[in-house]
């Protein structure tokens, strides 16, 4: 069974960068991603990663400021976010999918979620 803790959650100023950490446990090769929720707003998707790392795919507003990479050995997946913006705004949450292709993430077969971590994007 898989396992999700985020951190690295906070308050930021527009234009500034956050980098969050999922540390995971009971990995068996899963795919892994990034949703976010927006205050009164549903759960989107915002990045995913394939198992081994070579492989990635974003959300329209992520790709080019976002990126998500992965470290099987420390069993942590990472999200940099660069020139955020107050509508990046909400709780970050990590995900682990069902099988090892990053589509898994993004057709929504996931398996575990980690407990959210928010970042606040504020002048």
């Amino acid at each position: 069974q898989v396992r999700l803790v985020e951190s690295g959650g906070g308050l930021v100023q527009p234009g500034g960068s956050l980098t969050l950490s999922c540390a995971a446990s009971g990995f068996n090769n899963n795919a892994m991603g990034w949703f976010r929720q927006a205050p009164g707003k549903e759960r989107e998707f915002v990045a995913a990663i394939n198992w081994s790392g070579h492989s990635t795919y974003y959300s329209d507003s992520a790709q080019g400021r976002f990126t998500i990479s992965r470290d099987n050995a420390k069993s942590t997946v990472l999200l940099q976010m660069n020139s955020l913006k107050p509508e990046d705004t909400g709780v970050y949450y990590c995900a682990a999918a069902r099988g090892s292709p990053f589509t898994d993430v993004v057709a929504n077969a996931l398996v575990a979620w980690g407990q959210g971590t928010l970042v606040t994007v504020s002048s």
